[in-house]
Formats: C-alpha cells, sequence, structure tokens
C-alpha cells in the first residue's frame, strides 16, 4: 500500500516528500512555516476573543497620558 496522495504532486517540488521535515530554505520547510504561522494567527485571534488583547492593551499604554 503506498501513501495517500501517490500522484505526481506529492513530490512536484524538488523531488522530495512535501511534508517532509527538511532544515534550511527549502519549500517544505516553507510549506511548514506557513502552516505554524497560521496555528500561531488562530491562536492570538482566541486569545485576544477571550479578553486577553495584546494588542490593546499596548495600544492604551501608548495613548496614555499622566496627569490629565
Amino acid at each position: 500500500m503506498e501513501r495517500y496522495p501517490n500522484d505526481k504532486t506529492e513530490t512536484a517540488y524538488n523531488g522530495k516528500d512535501r511534508n517532509a521535515g527538511d532544515v534550511g530554505i527549502t519549500p517544505q520547510s516553507e510549506l511548514w512555516n506557513g502552516r505554524l504561522a497560521m496555528i500561531g494567527f488562530l491562536a492570538y485571534l482566541l486569545w485576544d476573543l477571550n479578553g486577553y488583547s495584546v494588542v490593546r492593551d499596548v495600544l492604551h499604554l501608548i495613548s496614555y497620558t499622566p496627569g490629565s
């Protein structure tokens, strides 16, 4: 039994498995970088929706003027 998918798109980038954990600037590492960035962005959105907004807190600190 072959791994799924077993067509030419699996190794279309550079002859290697698209999901291989290669180190360096390779198409495989760029795919993993994008996947982890999407997970991080979703985690931040969920964190923000729960009321723990880092951006809102930083903007509040920047706009804070003492003595007014």
